[in-house]
């Protein structure tokens, strides 16, 4: 795996993606309007994000030894994804998301992700070469805290660009997340488990990023919900308003949002275009049922021009 730009630590699950127009009561039934069915997961929406703006990318996930697992991983082969570093649980089924997007484009996730289909330390463990030789590794915080830890701490001992999304399982971990990360993204409700309190302003935003900027990493990207995201980083600072793009679901905008803003800092590109090419990422993911990303260079460009002046 040496020589490849982007390793996407995190979960690998086929998402069922099913449009309705109102959930219904109990004992009631709708019918779908629209099915989908993806390789999904934030681990494999990260990579297949990077690989459509132009990275080299290697993905570290589990899925069972399954039938399902073998197609999402031809999938992710498709799509130009190194699957190398996948681990094939014995025994464990792959993971399911059922994601159901109503006609007001609220969601709601049915999960079956059991335990097996999560990275520990050991696993991580086992991929340490390949994240050792990637130029920017992104960890998906949803994962068990032990195994986000060893992936960033093995990035970071290789001098590698440590990108973190989310907030850990286990609070006690944060700190030492923080001490190696180069990024850290959050959406609100992530920053609220972060700092207690989520920003409901750009001014807001703006706070959260600088106080925690001062705990270790070099850039934040922190969310207002419905309005924009904050990015602080140590000689400034930027709030970028939502692209103006009608939600169909909003599934994936932020796996996407952080693909691009790792390919932004691995390009060289100045903090403020990192950060609107972050944003209007997201904005070409909310149009359409499902997470799976759709990143031509079209679609960023046309949402670049649908991000209001700030």
């Amino acid at each position: 795996m040496a020589g490849l730009d982007v390793m996407a630590v995190g979960q690998v699950a086929r998402d069922l993606v099913l449009l309705i127009e109102e959930v219904p009561r109990a004992g009631r039934s709708v019918p779908v309007r629209r099915r989908r069915e993806l390789l999904g997961g934030k681990g494999a929406n990260q990579a297949v994000a990077a690989a459509q703006l132009g990275a080299s990318v290697g993905l570290l996930g589990v899925v069972g030894d399954d039938e399902v697992g073998e197609r999402l991983l031809a999938q992710a082969r498709a799509d130009g994804i190194d699957v190398g570093a996948v681990l094939r649980r014995p025994g464990t089924p792959t993971g399911l998301i059922v994601d159901v997007v109503d006609a007001a484009a609220h969601w709601r996730y049915l999960e079956d992700l059991p335990q097996a289909t999560l990275l520990t330390a050991a696993d991580v463990a086992g991929a340490a070469g390949a994240l050792r030789a990637a130029r920017a590794v992104l960890v998906q915080l949803q994962q068990p805290a032990a195994a986000a830890l060893a992936a960033a701490r093995a990035a970071r001992e290789a001098g590698r660009l440590v990108v973190l999304d989310g907030a850990p399982d286990d609070p006690a971990a944060l700190d030492e997340l923080l001490a190696v990360a180069d990024v850290l993204r959050a959406d609100a409700r992530e920053v609220a488990l972060i700092t207690g309190d989520p920003p409901r302003d750009a001014a807001g935003g703006l706070a959260a990023g600088r106080t925690l900027l001062r705990r270790g990493p070099s850039l934040l990207a922190v969310e207002v919900a419905g309005v924009g995201n904050a990015f602080v980083w140590p000689d400034g600072e930027l709030f970028v308003p939502l692209t103006r793009t009608p939600t169909v679901d909003s599934t994936g905008a932020g796996d996407a949002f952080v693909a691009a803003l790792a390919v932004g800092l691995l390009r060289g590109d100045p903090h403020d275009r990192v950060a609107r090419h972050a944003v209007a990422a997201a904005g070409a993911t909310v149009g359409h049922p499902g997470g799976r990303p759709a990143l031509t260079p079209e679609a960023i460009r046309d949402q670049l021009g649908r991000i209001p002046a700030s």
